[in-house]
């Protein structure tokens, strides 16, 4: 397994994050446990800010639905750094850790009456208008509060990113934003410039996620300014804000070659201002939402292994305590991770062995044939990088609980996600009373509701 940031072997040959044996965080937290390395997400966080704020004046947004709590907004606001929000769930989530709503973009394709008012009400800083419906649906808003929309509306590019099908969406058959090449990006900012409460700001697109090829962002960028150049034509309005959204990919296993951030911000500033040169316009500000490149690889999951099955001749199993519930990304993307074992880090490979995963379904795989020391039951496994995506798309398949997660740093876990119990699993469950026993009253369930 590649170490990331503060990964290394301790004396005792375990596993360390952020100064933490991973054996004792897994004995003092319980596994399955999400482990964030507070200084390389931090360090991420910098990386970006360097490249694109300081060097060129852009705007760097964390793209939230990778990872986020209370504490993942309080670690961006310190950092600098604005956030993307694509749900009403999100922008709470933000408000409850009282980071700056003048930092705030909030997308999505299908925002809901309610989403648009709590961000209306909440002043957020843009409002990523996804379709014409959610354009005139704002409007009508705004002006019952007497207020006026800040928005970037989304187009579609047309741009088919190399990545999973599932993460590709700059593409023309998308369900994301209004298409350039058949008119109705133009007709956006047609009625956005004729909407009374709407202050039409910039442009956004996004092309896909976990991209390795700069050429991508660099052919959107030039896209999106040539789009500006016929807007500009046909309506006088001139482009500010430029988001090109976010996608840059990073490692996770074998074969996996992202380029720098810095490598990633000279590609798309240098296109921007070559496309402006040439058309004839401003450069506009350049906005960037990354997500995964931040919280990735600043992510590491705790398992415990239990079953092993060795099948001769075939394949040998090793089971976890967790599975597609704390990860479903190999399930639906066949995503791929690198794993170690904690408490045998120092430890050659002996075998080549699958990580199976415990929900009741046979494509809950983690990892197919690693090479790993002998492993047995009672054994911490680490699997690397999976800071984005695995919380945030953690689910209580079989009525698992999820895990907890801990932020580590400089020898100090601090727990920043409780692990869900049992209760927490049956807290929204309602039994209707004509299912009651006879006596209701000792009827536990019945007596609760």
């Amino acid at each position: 397994m590649r170490f990331h940031g503060t990964m290394t072997v301790n004396s005792r040959g375990h596993l360390e994050i952020g100064g933490c044996d991973a054996v004792e965080l897994a004995a003092n937290f319980g596994t399955p446990l999400y482990v964030l390395d507070e200084e390389l997400f931090r360090q991420n966080c910098r990386e970006y800010y360097q490249a694109f704020c300081q060097k060129y004046g852009a705007e760097v947004i964390y793209a939230a639905k990778t990872l986020l709590t209370t504490a993942i907004c309080r670690l961006v606001e310190e950092e600098g750094l604005g956030m993307d929000v694509v749900s009403g769930g999100e922008l709470y989530t933000a408000l409850k850790a009282g980071f700056p709503m003048e930092r705030v973009y909030f997308h999505g394709n299908n925002k809901s009456r309610e989403e648009l008012q709590l961000a209306l009400e909440a002043r957020v800083g843009r409002i990523v208008v996804d379709n014409l419906y959610e354009l005139e649906m704002l409007e009508r808003l705004a002006a019952a509060m007497g207020a006026r929309a800040r928005v970037i509306l989304r187009l579609t590019p047309g741009i088919e990113a190399h990545t999973h099908e599932y993460i590709k969406t700059g593409q023309i058959d998308s369900k994301f934003g209004l298409v350039i090449e058949n008119g109705q990006a133009l007709e956006g900012v047609k009625r956005a410039l004729e909407l009374d409460h709407i202050e039409l700001c910039g442009l956004h697109c996004h092309i896909g996620s976990q991209i390795f090829e700069l050429e991508s962002y660099a052919h959107a960028a030039r896209v999106m300014m040539e789009f500006a150049a016929l807007a500009a034509r046909e309506t006088g309005w001139v482009l500010e804000e430029l988001d090109l959204g976010g996608g840059l990919g990073i490692y996770y296993a074998a074969g996996d070659q992202p380029p720098s951030v810095a490598e990633y911000a000279d590609v798309v500033v240098g296109a921007v201002r070559e496309s402006a040169l040439a058309l004839g316009l401003p450069v506009p500000r350049v906005i960037v939402e990354p997500g995964r490149s931040i919280s990735g690889p600043a992510g590491t999951t705790l398992y415990t292994v239990g079953a092993v099955k060795n099948i001769p001749g075939v394949r040998k199993y090793v089971a976890v305590d967790g599975g597609m519930g704390d990860n479903p990304r190999p399930a639906l993307y066949r995503a791929r991770y690198e794993a170690c074992l904690a408490n045998k880090a120092s430890a050659p490979p002996e075998e080549v062995v699958s990580i199976a995963g415990k929900c009741c379904e046979s494509g809950d795989m983690l990892i197919w044939d690693i090479a790993l020391p002998r492993v047995e039951p009672g054994d911490i496994l680490a699997v690397s990088c999976t800071g984005a995506y695995n919380y945030s798309m953690s689910m209580n398949y079989n009525r698992l609980p999820r895990p907890a997660m801990v932020l580590v740093r400089k020898g100090r876990a601090e727990l920043i996600l409780k692990r869900e119990t049992y209760e927490d699993i049956v807290r929204n469950d309602v039994m209707p009373e004509r299912l009651c026993k006879k006596h209701p009253a000792e009827d536990p369930v019945c007596a609760v509701n």
